[in-house]
């Protein structure tokens, strides 16, 4: 049998745009395949801009702690392609392994008969035939890119639909303004179906997303709406919605913004028909939950030894303009608890408003390096990084890698120990775990 990667080689050449946003070709390779998306487990489908991810790694982690086994399905990878496909199973799952995932991709690509279909659907088709046909309790189904037109959105009843936080992101996809991308979001949303809507950072998305849950017919459950709340109180995490108020520990992943996404991630087990889950559960889930890449501290590895001794790594894919804000907000938290000098290493996509990100930073990082993303054609080079940066305010230069960043922090007088942020792009995470030696497992 063909590797996985010989078979995703393959199917590059059946559609010539990595991105064409339709339903029409993976509706037709899913009937051809028996429609295994109508015979998955309950499906929670999850949308947004950011946070998506932190939702569902906190649902998957209560709902293991719970003692059921829950699908993942989450795009884009870091390090491997398996990481998108997380096979259920009591206990814990584990990424698709490679003999099941490349038989999964050799029936989809027979079944197509070699007409067009992008990377992505074939590749989501596979997932879900996948779950039709290992027993779970549950799917977490993150959404591609927007939400109407997504290859995920073929599920005709979800259990429960949530959109996290939304911002500017894929303009060239799904308009640019935040009412556009909030559209695109709700197109999710089912009738008869809750609708979990997280608290929202711009109120035309909040007031977008209701008009369009009520229209669709589902059930919109809001944050703040006496529907639930969720709010840090002395450290912990308080969450409460009509029937009941949970005390509960800091979230294990880092940033305020952790808070929220936890909150979701309950309201939206709750509504999806967990709601027996019990406290101790929730409080195990936020407690162990993990997800790499996602305000990171990396405290072993190749990398973690090239810093000057008493610094801290950190790492995170955020790339966005609101990604931004929320990263330079944890910080801003970190710096008040330890007030230390911030340096940033960035590496940033040419289709991302590098400005709106990276002025964010501006009277928070001391000094700046930009660096190139290895593999990816449509990455900004260091130099023009490094340019944007200091015309925002930074003070910026470019260096040729990661590494050779962290080594000339070494000819830098900081009064303390430095806290590093390596940030600006997922593919820039994925190539930082790889050669610091800890890959997602």
């Amino acid at each position: 049998m063909d590797s996985s990667d010989a078979l995703m080689a393959r199917f590059l050449a059946l559609h010539p745009r990595t991105i064409d946003l339709s339903l029409g070709r993976i509706e037709r390779l899913l009937a051809r395949l028996g429609h295994p998306e109508r015979k998955l487990p309950p499906v929670i489908h999850v949308a947004g801009t950011n946070g998506k991810g932190s939702t569902i790694a906190f649902m998957r982690a209560i709902l293991e702690a719970a003692g059921l086994a829950a699908h993942v399905y989450t795009s884009p990878h870091l390090v491997r392609f398996h990481e998108r496909i997380r096979i259920g199973a009591i206990g814990g799952g584990q990424f698709v392994p490679e003999d099941q995932l490349a038989d999964a991709l050799a029936r989809c690509e027979s079944a197509n008969e070699g007409e067009p279909i992008t990377v992505f659907e074939i590749t989501t088709a596979a997932a879900l035939l996948l779950f039709s046909e290992i027993p779970a309790d549950v799917l977490l189904l993150e959404v591609g890119l927007g939400g109407r037109v997504d290859a995920t959105n073929v599920i005709d009843r979800p259990a429960a639909a949530v959109v996290t936080p939304i911002g500017r992101d894929h303009a060239e996809y799904l308009g640019d303004t935040v009412e556009a991308v909030a559209t695109e979001k709700a197109g999710i949303f089912k009738k008869d179906c809750p609708a979990i809507i997280a608290a929202q950072d711009y109120a035309e998305a909040d007031a977008v997303l209701c008009r369009l849950a009520e229209a669709a017919g589902a059930n919109p459950i809001r944050v703040g709406n006496q529907d639930f709340s969720v709010h840090a109180e002395r450290g912990r995490l308080v969450y409460q919605d009509d029937t009941d108020l949970f005390d509960l520990p800091k979230p294990r992943l880092n940033g305020r913004h952790q808070f929220t996404n936890a909150g979701t991630a309950i309201a939206a087990l709750r509504a999806a028909g967990f709601g027996d889950i019990g406290t101790d559960a929730i409080e195990a889930g936020l407690n162990n939950v993990e997800w790499p890449g996602r305000l990171q501290r990396l405290n072993r590895g190749r990398l973690s030894e090239l810093v000057p001794q008493g610094s801290e790594l950190w790492l995170d894919g955020g790339h966005n303009v609101d990604g931004g804000r929320i990263l330079a907000a944890a910080m801003a938290d970190l710096g008040e608890r330890s007030d230390v000098p911030l340096v940033l290493i960035v590496g940033l996509l040419g289709t991302k408003d590098a400005e709106g990100f990276l002025r964010n930073f501006v009277g928070l990082a001391r000094v700046l390096f930009a660096v190139p993303i290895a593999n990816q054609m449509a990455a900004r080079p260091a130099e023009e990084v490094a340019q944007i940066a200091a015309e925002v305010g930074l003070v910026a230069q470019a260096a040729s890698s990661v590494e050779a960043a962290l080594e000339s922090l070494s000819d830098i007088v900081f009064e303390q120990p430095p806290r590093i942020l390596i940030c600006g792009s997922l593919y820039l995470v994925g190539a930082v775990l790889t050669a610091n030696g800890t890959p997602p497992v």
